[in-house]
């Protein structure tokens, strides 16, 4: 079992948070992601097989965002 050195005035949610606020920063420069490309857009022949229940269909076609 770790032990931690807490000083007993400090709450310990104060300290989680600072500390998780500064083991946060010192770890940004290792935590770089390489970049990835967008995925290539598929022809809409190539899509097959999915299938719409009727009531998303209507559900989707009523959405003013989505429907016409």
């Amino acid at each position: 079992m770790a032990k931690y050195s807490v000083p007993p005035e400090q709450h310990e949610s104060e300290l989680s948070l600072v500390q998780l606020r500064g083991d946060s920063a010192r770890m940004v420069p290792h935590w770089v992601a390489p970049a990835q490309a967008a995925p290539a857009p598929v022809s809409p022949a190539l899509i097959h097989g999915v299938v719409v229940p009727p009531a998303s269909a209507r559900l989707i076609d009523a959405t003013p965002e989505y429907g016409a």
